[in-house]
């Protein structure tokens, strides 16, 4: 492996400590020298005058959904090119490993056709360090590791089932919790307001959860309710984590809806008074007014309980369908979230189909595809559901700007793209990282660039326990970017999505570049990250 001179630099470190000049030397995947003097003279095959521009640590997503695309696409493009050097995968409850029950992988595909689509790849693993290992094979430009997802246990042991498990289930499913943390998961994710997640108790939670205490990792949740019940749901969050004796990572910290709207500083002091109560708390958060997941979140928990396949043939049956329109538009189920009639058909928008034959509703409302189609909105999503079996994302807008800008203020919150990939696809995507750095550091003066980078490396480290990751230092690893902060933007789009950042130049995975003057190399040394106790 070259070693590489990275010259004439400003080195924005990772630790949020002032920038200073200087140079940057790799060798061996590892940065060996950081040098205050711009014009150290040091050996090296290779050597680029960065012209003054930003060196930093590479950018570090942990909230990502890059789990079967990495495998038609290992260049991940659109991820590398907005600097990000490592990803964590498994979220949302929704890992793809382990999956030891037969026939589990082709309906686990099918399940989460919408926010994983499927793979032709050949799935090979059983467990998380088969996986790891079949990543490994393939290749993959940025390095990546994995939660082990709450939902892809219980589907193990219950399928989709919606009950409670058994003693000898629950021991079951805390058995493959603690052999995924032995195999190198970096904690357990959950989505309770997704099937089968949702079924859970608060007990069943926090007994996984504790599986984790041993290593020290953390519980990641998309809590029960971003909306109506979110203040029960935080607290059921920190209760678990407190409980259980494990730090908890909140995901995509927000708050949904008009009636929250405005809430954020009461939000952001529940996580301090959860770390006062010694709960070890950090969050993640997309610099968005809209999020991003699978269609059939919209229909009512029991129209997943008996498996993909069955929920189709819901979706095409009049009493069933009668039985979906009635408790969405009147609410009547408790404890359900019911997305669509909280955010309102106009705001929900289909980003991506896996047909061609219905490929023009994409980037179109489910309240105009309604109109277009003739029918209720209702109907819309159950005939597209059933169309495209499931695969269907969208785009929901229902999150407040003034909330955004608190929430990301935060030295508790890290960045995040949390985006799906395939059709007219959010435009976190392409663009969450240069974003941040762009419209709220350079033209908000919001948070400063320090600060900035520091939520994009060494925060989300910390969380996930990187320790060799986010910092320039020598001995740290060479994952690097390069970028000019004057220019540095996002021209991404919810219309024009597919656009890649302004002013990123360099990125290194491992001290290889997969970017270089802003093209991807095709390079993929990204190594399958395997969590250390």
């Amino acid at each position: 492996m070259s070693t590489i001179l990275l010259t004439n630099a400003r080195i924005v470190d990772g630790t949020g400590a002032p920038w200073f000049r200087g140079t940057v030397r790799l060798k061996d995947g590892e940065i060996t020298d950081v040098s205050r003097v711009p014009e150290q003279s040091m050996d090296a095959e290779t050597v680029v005058d960065v012209g003054g521009n930003v060196v930093s640590p590479g950018f570090i997503d942990t909230h990502s959904h890059s789990d079967l695309q990495l495998f038609s696409d290992p260049t991940l493009a659109p991820k590398v090119r907005q600097g990000i050097t490592t990803e964590i995968l498994g979220q949302d409850g929704f890992s793809m490993a382990p999956m030891y029950r037969e026939g589990g992988s082709e309906e686990w595909q099918n399940q989460l056709a919408g926010l994983a689509g499927r793979v032709d790849h050949e799935w090979t693993w059983g467990g998380v360090g088969a996986y790891l290992d079949a990543v490994k094979e393939s290749g993959v430009a940025p390095n990546v590791g994995t939660l082990v997802g709450h939902g892809t246990v219980r589907f193990n042991v219950l399928g989709m089932e919606d009950a409670e498990p058994t003693d000898e289930q629950l021991s079951e499913m805390r058995d493959l919790v603690a052999e995924a943390m032995d195999e190198g998961a970096f904690g357990l994710s959950t989505a309770l307001v997704i099937t089968p997640c949702s079924y859970a108790t608060t007990e069943e939670l926090t007994a996984l959860a504790g599986e984790l205490s041993p290593y020290g990792r953390p519980f990641v949740a998309h809590i029960r309710s971003e909306r109506g019940d979110i203040w029960n749901a935080l607290d059921e969050f920190v209760n678990i984590g407190a409980t259980a004796g494990v730090p908890v990572h909140l995901s995509h910290f927000k708050l949904g809806g008009p009636l929250q709207h405005g809430k954020s500083d009461r939000a952001l002091a529940l996580v301090e008074t959860a770390r006062e109560r010694g709960v070890d708390f950090s969050a993640d958060q997309y610099p968005y007014t809209a999020s991003n997941t699978l269609l059939s979140y919209v229909l009512p928990p029991w129209v997943h309980a008996e498996g993909p396949e069955q929920t189709v043939e819901y979706l095409r049956d009049e009493q069933a369908r009668e039985r979906i329109r009635a408790d969405i538009e009147q609410d009547r189920i408790e404890g359900w979230d019911n997305p669509g009639a909280y955010s309102g058909w106009e705001n929900v928008v289909i980003a991506s189909v896996e047909s061609d034959a219905n490929s023009d509703v994409e980037g179109e409302s489910v309240a105009a595809l309604a109109h277009r189609w003739d029918t209720e909105p209702v109907y819309a999503v159950c005939d597209l559901l059933a169309e495209e079996e499931l695969g269907v994302s969208v785009i929901n807008h229902f999150i407040d700007e003034d909330d955004v800008r608190d929430i990301l203020s935060s030295e508790r919150v890290n960045v995040i793209t949390d985006g799906l990939f395939g059709g007219n696809p959010h435009p976190r995507v392409y663009g969450a990282f240069p974003r941040v750095l762009g419209k709220y550091v350079r033209e908000a003066d919001l948070l400063s660039l320090e600060e900035a980078v520091r939520k994009m490396t060494s925060l989300p480290a910390r969380s996930m326990g990187l320790d060799t990751k986010g910092i320039v230092r020598p001995g740290m690893d060479a994952d690097l970017v390069v970028f000019d902060p004057d220019i540095v933007s996002s021209p991404a789009t919810y219309d024009n999505p597919r656009q890649h950042p302004k002013g990123i130049y360099h990125v290194l995975v491992d001290g290889e570049f997969v970017v270089r003057d802003g093209e991807t190399t095709g390079a993929a040394p990204g190594q399958a990250l395997r969590a250390s106790r």
